[in-house]
Formats: structure tokens, C-alpha cells, sequence
């Protein structure tokens, strides 16, 4: 079964907190009250917001107030019922609202209907201990997308979220074993569907998105570039635009891991925001999957570096990725028909969608 869904994004900090209270938990414990299909909670590992401040894992005294990037999809008029309620929570920060298909049952997952330039965006939410015959579920869907020919795959685990119409939160000291996590990965159509019909009846109670994606880039090699995009739907509303580049964690440009130079440079010249996500496994391109393993000397995870921009000033980040990019990667590019950013003082865009065929 598939219907119409919508995506609510929320970039934020981590000690953002209102009337007391850690911004995330309120925000989570609204999802939880509202009962969304599914919502996954992210501790960035690298990042800046529209006051240009750097937050990074790799330095003790910036990584004191890491990114959060918190992600609830449901059916859409249930997540147009929140929008109002996360607007009053988010004193500063990110929101996107993007168009989606849910699908409860993997076998009759429908294509998109797309160009011949586009491919599809599947996003599984699972639990972290999940599995399929003694496998952990997301390592097996991860080989099951690679071997159907999916461009790339990213599993990203959450801190807290709800799944299977529970909440589940890491905690100290405890295995976290059901703690949700998302399955990211981006294909042509017919891969995406092959996939999903392998996984059919392999999953318990599976849950999973598509999304209209351009893939502009992988392992260096030049597909087809990001779509100009206008500035405004025709009845004005604001269109924004989105680029994410995926690959591991040891790719690097020149002396720099590649997700931290592009954080620097999109900073540097002046982005409104980006962030790096650190996955636990996964593949882009032709590589063989990788990810954090037991006693392993030297960490290989994947790593997800996400911004969203106006059009005109993603092509100029576009240029930015484009020359970073030369040897490793996957580069996609998508459009976000709803962006607000809110900050002190501060006050970009809004929540009502664009309409634009792309």
C-alpha cells in the first residue's frame, strides 16, 4: 500500500532547550503524542546554521552543541496538523517540509513518475536490532539494494525516535537495541522497486518512503547537473532546493576528509547552513559496503553532508561541490517546496508548499 506523505525536517541545536526543557525531547515527545508513522532523531557530527558558527566532533570545545537533525513522515494531513505546534517549538533552526510517497507494503511499492534524468530516493525505517534469517535487517537490505544496482545506501542511527508506534530513545549504559534508524539509499526506479520486492515479507511491519531525486554525480563522474530551478512557484510561494553528497568517511580532498573541506569551503563562502551526518554502514557507487566493526584499527562509516539553499545560490554551491568532488561521491539533488530558518532576529521563508512540476 502507498499514499501521499510528507517529510518535516528539523535542523537544530543540541542544547537548544525551551521553557527549560531540551528542545529535542519536546519536539519528539510531540511526535509521539500525534502517533507519526515514523520519526528518527540524529546527532550530526559536523555543521553550521545561519550564524555561521561551526559545530564539530573532531574538536573537544566545539562539539559541546552538535547539530540535530530530527526527520517524522506521515501521511500529509498529519503532518500539516504539526507544522503550526513545531513552528512555536523552533526558536532557531531549519525546517523543511518535503513531498513524499509512504509505503506500508514493500511488494506494491508504485514507480514515480519521472524524467529520464531522475531517479527515486528510498528511505527504510527500522530498528537497530531488527532482523532478517539471524542478519541485522539494515545490513541485509543494504546487500539486497547494492546487489539490485542502486547507486548508494547509507543506514543513519538515531538517538530517538518512534517506530512501530513506540517510542525508543538511546540511553546510558543500556544496548539501545531498539533505538530507530534509516535505511538511505538512491536508485533508478526499477532498481528501487527490484529491491523492495526482494524485501517484501522479509521485513516485520515495514515502513518506507520514496522521493523524486536527481543524481548529479558518483565516484567523481559527471551525470547530469542540479536543475535551474526558479525562484518561486507560479503563485510566488518561495522554491528551495537541496544537495546531498554521500561517501565515506576516509574519502578525503587534498589533506582534509572530503565531508570537513566541504563544510569549511560552503562556510567560508558564505552557505546559510550545512550538515555531515555519520552513518554506521553502508556504500555509494562501486564500492563494496563498509561501517564501524568490532576492533576494527581504523573507522570507515559513510558519511552524509546535506545543504538547502535558495536555487540561484545552490547552483553557486553546486560549482562549490562539483570542483570537491572530482574522485569520490554521490551527489544528488532535490527540490524542498517549504523552508523556513528562524533565528534572533531572523526570519527566512515559510511552510506552505510550493507547487512546481520538476
Amino acid at each position: 500500500m502507498t499514499s501521499d506523505c510528507l517529510k518535516l525536517t528539523v535542523y537544530f541545536g543540541e542544547r537548544d532547550r525551551l521553557n527549560g526543557h531540551l528542545t529535542s525531547d519536546v519536539l519528539l515527545d510531540l511526535f509521539d503524542r500525534h502517533e507519526v508513522k515514523a520519526a528518527v532523531l540524529l546527532r550530526a557530527t559536523e555543521g553550521f546554521g545561519i550564524k555561521h558558527q561551526l559545530h564539530t566532533q573532531r574538536l573537544l570545545t566545539l562539539s559541546e552543541d552538535l547539530p540535530l537533525v530530527s526527520v517524522a513522515v506521515d501521511r500529509r494531513e498529519a503532518i500539516e496538523r504539526l507544522v503550526p505546534q513545531v513552528e512555536e517549538l523552533i526558536g532557531g533552526g531549519l525546517v523543511t517540509l518535503e513531498r513524499a510517497r509512504l509505503v506500508t507494503e514493500l511488494g506494491s511499492a508504485d514507480q514515480l513518475t519521472t524524467g529520464p534524468e531522475d531517479a527515486t530516493k528510498l528511505t527504510l525505517y527500522l530498528g537497530r536490532q531488527e532482523r532478517v534469517g539471524g542478519r541485522l535487517a539494515h545490513a541485509h537490505a543494504v546487500d539486497v539494494l547494492r546487489r539490485h544496482g542502486v547507486s548508494g545506501a547509507t543506514v543513519l542511527l538515531g538517538v530517538d525516535g518512534l517506530l512501530h508506534h513506540s517510542r525508543k530513545r538511546a540511553r546510558f549504559l543500556s544496548r539501545n537495541t531498539d533505538v530507530p534508524l534509516m535505511v538511505v539509499s538512491v536508485g533508478s526506479n526499477e532498481s528501487i522497486v527490484a529491491a523492495l520486492a526482494e524485501l517484501d515479507g522479509q521485513l516485520d511491519d515495514p515502513l518506507a518512503t520514496l522521493e523524486r531525486v536527481r543524481v548529479c554525480k558518483r565516484d567523481g563522474r559527471m551525470i547530469t547537473p542540479p536543475l535551474n530551478l526558479p525562484e518561486t512557484d507560479p503563485s510566488g510561494l518561495g522554491v528551495w532546493q537541496k544537495l546531498m553528497v554521500y561517501a565515506g568517511e576516509q574519502a578525503r580532498h587534498g589533506r582534509h576528509p572530503l565531508y570537513v573541506e566541504l563544510i569549511h569551503r560552503l562556510r567560508l563562502e558564505g552557505a546559510s547552513g550545512a550538515t555531515a551526518l555519520r552513518g554506521i554502514w553502508g556504500y555509494s557507487g562501486d564500492h563494496a559496503p563498509h561501517g564501524d566493526k568490532f576492533l576494527a584499527v581504523r573507522r570507515r562509516v559513510p558519511v552524509v553532508m546535506t545543504v538547502v539553499d535558495r536555487p540561484g545560490r545552490i547552483q553557486q554551491w553546486w560549482q562549490l561541490i562539483d570542483e570537491l568532488t572530482t574522485e569520490h561521491g554521490l551527489v544528488t539533488s532535490e527540490m524542498v517546496p517549504a523552508f523556513q530558518a528562524v533565528g534572533p532576529g531572523i526570519s527566512s521563508g515559510g511552510l506552505e508548499l510550493a507547487k512546481l512540476e520538476h
